[in-house]
């Protein structure tokens, strides 16, 4: 810590010695949003229809850096790492100028003064898959300068262990072209402690399986990109490939133990190696001034492989061996158009994807072998949809209304024989409503009603087991039917004050447990299984600007109701999340962001509460914001955890580990004419993506 704040004093001194002599002002936009016009001098949060709408540009937000760093202070949204939530919601689909997207690099590629506007879109329509909860739009603004744009950013983490990566992103414009390049490399290490307790009674008296953890996984990714567009009157037409390599080595230096036993020391090496491929195409017209028609098309491939050896270095006990080979591939169209219809807007479309999965599982050693055996698992699934959705204004009041239907045909195989217990054909329709209603200027209201079903991911549906140690196994489960869900939503928003209530239905959403496995000796399995489950979400956000200072409240409720085997989960989770923002003069930006939360139930677990979690930040642009230094420290009193409990099917586990979240990280970014968001193109089936 001693090293680390003697770095924070020299990089400081540094960029307080290298701060420019003049500052670029802010410059600011007006758009028109549904009957009202918006000037953002600060950031501005309006609800349009059932979306919140932020203006960034002009506001103080524009200048904090990528777009991860804007998204962290937006209203029911949150930012861990490079990972996006919205408050109640989980992951949304987040879009980029109309294009889904796909890594995270292109969040912390887009810079916070290329970003016009944000809207959170909380009911999803028909247009939207099934399984999308919310979803995110960021809209770019359009610098149409000719010729060259470049890039690069570093960054450098300090945690446990040590992390760095480096970004490098290419644009040359000309005519109606657009041509782009985009490198990255990535080296991600972390080390996380902590400790299992397993409690059960077994063959009539108390048992105790417990092991510790000691766990380093270094990873080591890249990405290579590149595509066109190409933009001529009315049409425009684009595609992109791109290449992920991935490598990395897990190593859990452990042990484990039975009952009063001494500790056996347990040693578990894992090497991950995989790489994919991803061709997107698009076409988009405009026809006779009202007719927009577009198109998108996807191929993705991709393979990865895990070698596991668990060893036992101070006993007799034989290594355990696995291997697992991984292949998948996709092939995905979307084709959709919207024109006015009764003094509204109709969007039609269809969309269609054909994948499929091989698993190739060894277990190399012979006695385990006998109760978890190799496999080779294959599943293949076919799926077409159609879907419409129409909306119009009646004054006030704001009306949409959506119907999906979908046809899919799922065909699973293990060792070449189908599975016609899982193997299934469904036929889903799925309906939307939304209504909203405008008071005046600051006072909106929404209530929205929504079907869905939500297909499990593919990681999920395998059959295969995998070897934890002498006495727990972890695995998958290939019957695991599709989550029908009900989600009622009402949503309020009084200047900076907003109020959400969401109440969900969940027929066979999937939750963990673990439970007894029929072995020779003692052997626990921990898999996802269905479950119905219904829950609250209730949240209250202020946000404001009080001249230098950006304050942005969130208090929420999560309560649930479920019950397995006459246990209940239904203890609820109570949360606030307060980020700072605070303008300084000379162009200087401070963050201070602090989470906490109470213990609670999320469907089988229950989480130990965590009473306050601080991160904060500096930065400052140069040289007419073209160079910036941002200086982070997350989780600054190490009060992380992930500890929960969870107590299903007879099996009392306690798990006890800590975040590696507590460090420090420099970043430099380098600007030379930096650009629009390029990529126009959708990808055709975002749902089978996530899956995979």
């Amino acid at each position: 810590m001693n090293r680390l704040s003697l770095t924070i004093i020299i990089v400081l001194a540094c960029i307080w010695k290298m701060q420019a002599q003049s500052v670029e002002k802010e410059d600011s936009i007006a758009r028109e949003l549904q009957e009202f016009v918006v000037t953002a001098k600060h950031p501005v949060t309006k609800l349009v229809g059932n979306s919140l709408v932020s203006t960034i540009s002009g506001s103080s937000l524009q200048n904090l850096g990528t777009c991860f760093d804007v998204l962290a202070h937006l209203p029911m949204i949150k930012v861990e790492d490079d990972d996006v939530s919205v408050v109640g919601k989980g992951n949304p689909e987040i879009f980029i100028d109309g294009r889904p997207l796909r890594d995270a690099d292109e969040l912390r590629q887009l810079q916070s003064s290329n970003i016009r506007k944000v809207e959170l879109l909380l009911a999803p329509g028909a247009m939207y898959s099934s399984d999308t909860k919310a979803v995110l739009k960021i809209m770019t603004r359009r610098n149409f300068i000719k010729g060259l744009s470049l890039i690069e950013r570093a960054e450098v983490t300090a945690r446990r262990k040590w992390s760095a990566n480096d970004m490098l992103d290419l644009n040359y414009r000309f005519g109606g072209w657009d041509i782009f390049a985009t490198g990255s490399v990535a080296h991600n290490n972390s080390l996380i402690k902590g400790s299992t307790t397993n409690t059960l009674f077994y063959e009539g008296s108390k048992t105790v399986v417990g092991s510790s953890q000691n766990n380093t996984y270094p990873t080591t990714t890249g990405v290579i990109k590149s595509g066109f567009n190409f933009s001529g009157g009315e049409q425009s037409l684009g595609a992109y490939y791109r290449f992920n390599p991935e490598r990395g080595d897990f190593i859990n230096r452990g042990a484990e133990w039975l009952n009063e036993g001494l500790p056996l020391r347990r040693d578990i090496n894992k090497y991950v190696k995989g790489h994919s491929h991803l061709v997107s195409v698009y076409y988009d017209n405009l026809f006779g001034e009202r007719y927009h028609l577009h198109f998108d098309g996807n191929y993705r491939s991709s393979m990865s492989k895990n070698n596991v050896v668990t060893s036992y270095p101070d006993s007799e006990i034989s290594d355990v061996a696995s291997n697992d080979k991984r292949r998948s591939s996709l092939w995905a169209g979307k084709v959709y158009t919207d024109f006015p219809l009764w003094r509204g807007s109709f969007v039609v479309g269809s969309q269609a994807s054909y994948t499929h999965t091989t698993l190739d599982y060894r277990m190399e050693n012979s006695v385990v072998e006998e109760y978890i055996p190799s496999s080779l698992s294959d599943s293949e699934q076919t799926s077409v949809a159609a879907f419409a959705s129409w909306s119009r204004a009646f004054g006030r009041l704001s009306l949409s209304a959506g119907l999906r239907y979908e046809y899919v045909n799922y065909q699973f195989k293990v060792n070449d024989v189908k599975d016609k217990d899982v193997s299934r054909t469904d036929n889903l329709l799925t309906p939307d409503l939304s209504l909203s209603w405008s008071f005046n200027e600051v006072a909106q209201a929404s209530v929205s009603y929504r079907m869905a079903t939500v297909k499990p991911p593919y990681s999920q549906l395998t059959g295969s087991l995998n070897y934890v140690g002498q006495h727990e196994i972890e695995g998958g489960n290939p019957a695991l039917r599709d989550e029908k869900m009900h989600d009622f939503q009402v949503f309020g928003m009084w200047k900076g004050i907003m109020v959400q209530a969401d109440y969900t239905r969940s027929i066979n959403t999937y939750a963990f447990v673990k439970r007894l496995y029929p072995a020779p000796n003692l052997q626990l399995l921990m898999q996802p299984i269905n479950i119905d489950v219904s829950a609250l979400d209730l949240y209250l956000v202020w946000n404001k600007n009080l001249r230098a200072w950006s304050p942005n409240l969130t208090v929420g409720l999560h309560r649930q109701w479920l019950e397995i085997e006459s246990v209940k989960y239904n203890r609820p989770i109570f949360s606030y999340y307060f980020d700072n923002l605070f303008s300084l003069p000379k162009g200087w930006l401070i963050t201070v962001n602090m989470f906490g939360q109470s213990k609670g139930d999320m469907h089988t677990n229950r989480f130990v509460g965590t009473w306050m979690s601080m991160d904060a930040s500096i930065s400052k642009s140069f040289f007419s914001k073209a160079l910036q230094l941002k200086l982070s420290a997350t989780d600054i009193f190490n009060t992380l955890n992930n500890d929960w409990t969870m107590n299903t099917y007879g099996v009392c586990v306690d798990k006890r580990q800590s975040y590696d979240r507590r460090g420090v990280s420099l970043s430099v970014t380098y600007r030379f004419q930096p650009k629009e968001s390029k990529y126009k193109g959708k990808n055709a089936s975002d749902a089978e993506l996530n899956r995979l």
